[in-house]
């Protein structure tokens, strides 16, 4: 099967490259992608870019040259729940944005023409294993690095039931919807803006610590698509 991951940052990037065997690369529109095999899949490997802009441009041009069967975006979001802590995996069953209103007969956080709420593909949430560090629900996307609670209960406001929130992934959701391409996000907490006074801190102390292994759910997922 040939899948595809989505990072924003280099630092993301960093951690899931050694996770690829026979690794090559190749320079398209601008992007480097690091193509290789993990078990028997093939993997293509990117990483787009902070922000939605960036998200849809790279994520264009890998469905476009490379025609993946399965998009997965990984990488780090912070955590807008109380129920969400730092490393715990949040896997995106629906994503929306939390920044986007398009005027009268239309929904807050809708894109004109889309579904508010987009979804990761059933199919490969339900071989994503139900443990007290993986968290299920609905991750939201917009234009800013969130950095105080104040900011997170704005988002709560419209969206309750928020479990994250990240720069990129309701990007890559709407056009892996607009090509018909099953996709899924997978999210690891860097830092809670909706539990801590200072998540900036958090969020360079995670940088320090992280481990690789944090990137390993994705691993163990692609093993079970075999």
């Amino acid at each position: 099967m040939t899948i595809a991951i989505i990072v924003a940052m280099g630092k993301e990037l960093n951690l899931l490259l050694p996770l690829l065997n026979e690794t090559k690369t190749l320079s398209v529109d601008g992007f480097t992608f690091h193509s290789g095999k993990i078990d028997n899949n093939d993997i293509i490997v990117m990483q787009c870019g902070i922000g939605k802009v960036n998200a849809a441009i790279g994520t264009l041009s890998l469905l476009n040259h490379f025609k993946p069967e399965l998009v997965i975006n990984s990488g780090v979001a912070g955590g807008a729940s109380k129920n969400t802590h730092i490393m715990d995996v949040v896997v995106g069953s629906t994503i929306a944005y939390h920044d986007v209103w398009c005027g009268p007969g239309t929904q807050y956080g809708e894109a004109s023409g889309y579904p508010l709420y987009f979804e990761s593909s059933k199919q490969f949430v339900n071989l994503i294993p139900d443990l007290p560090h993986i968290k299920k629900g609905l991750i939201c996307s917009g234009d800013k690095f969130i950095a105080s609670l104040e900011e997170v209960q704005a988002i709560q406001k419209v969206f309750p039931e928020v479990l994250a929130v990240d720069m990129e992934s309701a990007t890559i959701a709407q056009v892996c919807y607009l090509r018909k391409v099953p996709m899924l996000v997978m999210r690891v907490i860097s830092d809670s803006p909706g539990a801590s006074k200072d998540n900036v801190l958090e969020y360079n102390d995670f940088w320090q610590d992280a481990p690789a292994h944090t990137f390993n759910l994705v691993q163990e997922l692609l093993k079970k698509i075999n």
